[in-house]
């Protein structure tokens, strides 16, 4: 009997486990972390040579560079956490401002929006509705990461290409100054591209949609996410032929 309560709990946890990853997965969906792999390659790719694109090809493939994040960032959340957060992005409120990102992608008007937000500024009351939004989801954060990661990697193949070689604090330090310039350019777009989407968006609803990004469980997917990225991508140079 012992032995068939042993059984069953082995099994129970195993579908628990299960439960998690996909639940994890669906999360880092939702919250626009899978779609940072998925840029991954064809940035890292653009610029470089044929050969060099195959050995990138070999790395940094979308799905199990994600797979590798979704890893790092397991152990740092709870199962609880997991299911509040995934209920907070599949919530009405967060299908709607989806809905209005992937708008931006159809109609082609971001650009000249751009423009205009240089002769006209918008208001500074929805500005900072914005910059709040973007501080909670960590849009500008993960951006600034991703730009930054995908630099440090091409850097050390163009060095690679010329005979030389060096370790991941030499190519942080020999890097860290385009950090700063990249986060400043990550931001603007960020603010250019949500005030767009979002144009038509009363600025209560804004602030709702602010306010479920700085709910605890998912706060904690993002920093769990953010944290997690650099590792990641040094794992994946260390492989690199």
């Amino acid at each position: 009997m012992r032995l068939m309560t042993a059984v069953a709990l082995l099994v129970s946890l195993s579908f628990a486990g299960q439960s998690a990853a996909a639940t994890l997965e669906r999360v880092l969906e939702l919250a626009g972390v899978q779609l940072l792999c998925e840029q991954t390659l064809p940035l890292l790719q653009r610029g470089m040579s044929g050969e060099q694109q195959k050995a990138l090809a070999e790395q940094f493939q979308a799905e199990p560079l994600c797979a590798d994040l979704a890893k790092q960032v397991a152990p740092k959340l709870q199962p609880q956490q997991l299911e509040a957060a995934l209920k907070l992005l599949d919530s009405p409120l967060a299908k709607h401002f989806t809905e209005a990102e992937r708008a931006v992608a159809k109609d082609g008007g971001l650009a000249a929006y751009r423009l205009q937000l240089q002769e006209r500024p918008p208001l500074q009351a929805r500005l900072e509705l914005v910059r709040r939004l973007d501080q909670a989801a960590h849009t500008t954060d993960l951006a600034t990461l991703l730009r930054y990661e995908v630099g440090k990697t091409q850097a050390l193949l163009a060095l690679r290409a010329r005979g030389e070689d060096i370790d991941e604090k030499v190519l942080a330090e020999q890097t860290a100054a385009q950090l700063q310039p990249l986060r400043a350019s990550s931001a603007s777009g960020v603010e250019a591209f949500m005030l767009y989407a979002y144009r038509s968006t009363p600025s209560a609803q804004l602030g709702e949609y602010a306010a479920l990004y700085e709910q605890p469980a998912l706060r904690a997917v993002l920093e769990a996410s953010t944290q997690a990225l650099p590792a990641v991508f040094a794992a994946r140079r260390a492989k690199l032929k």
